[in-house]
């Protein structure tokens, strides 16, 4: 994981505390996420708009804004059902900036999932974030970017284990992201059954598979 922050502009500054109930009063979200919401969640804060009335860079359909949400946690830290009940009821993406604790021991960290707009519900990834890092931790300035989905490509970029390549797309590189969790999990099952093969015709094919999959995973990356 990454050691980032960004410095988001002061003319993208939002600043308004949202209710937490906003985000499950349709009766959408589970019970149990309802309760997480209650016991993890301090307060949610819409903090930045960044859009191009206020930093003059162009949307389009898919990314017309991006939003930036502080979650103040009431424990160590907040879960993913949490973020993604949020990001399902807001149709813009979001970056999330999750503080906990206090004084000076308070901590921060970015969380963010490759956000897929243009559905009903908006289409999630998995959920990417940096370490944790100290709440006056100096930050970056945001990434050079000639619009919002190409500004929203690069925010993500250092939290994914995969780079956007020159030309493509938000929905592509959401794809090979789920391409390479899949591939993850496919190596670590096969480096699991060699490991505990103890026939060698076996553990030929294990391994001739396994090479396969690694460089299938060296190529989505």
């Amino acid at each position: 994981m990454t050691a980032l922050l960004y410095r988001w502009p002061v003319a993208a500054k939002f600043g308004r505390t949202v209710p937490k109930a906003k985000f499950y009063e349709h009766g959408t979200v589970p019970g149990a996420v309802r309760d997480k919401f209650v016991t993890e969640v301090q307060r949610i804060t819409w903090a930045y708009k960044l859009a191009q009335s206020t930093i003059n860079l162009p949307g389009n359909a898919d990314v017309p804004e991006i939003q930036i949400f502080q979650i103040d946690t009431k424990g160590d830290d907040v879960g993913e059902s949490v973020l993604a009940a949020i990001d399902k009821a807001v149709k813009t993406p979001i970056i999330f900036e999750i503080v906990t604790g206090e004084g000076d021991e308070q901590r921060v960290r970015m969380a963010a999932s490759h956000k897929q707009a243009g559905h009903a519900t908006p289409k999630l990834s998995a959920y990417y974030t940096t370490d944790w890092q100290p709440q006056d931790a100096e930050r970056q300035p945001l990434p050079t970017a000639i619009s919002l989905p190409s500004l929203y490509t690069a925010l993500l970029a250092p939290l994914t284990p995969v780079s956007a390549r020159p030309g493509e797309e938000l929905s592509d590189v959401a794809a090979r992201l789920q391409a390479v969790r899949k591939l993850e999990r496919e190596v670590a099952s096969l480096e699991r059954k060699l490991r505990a093969e103890p026939q060698l015709n076996r553990k030929v094919e294990l391994r001739r598979a396994l090479k396969t999959k690694q460089a299938e995973l060296k190529q989505q990356r």
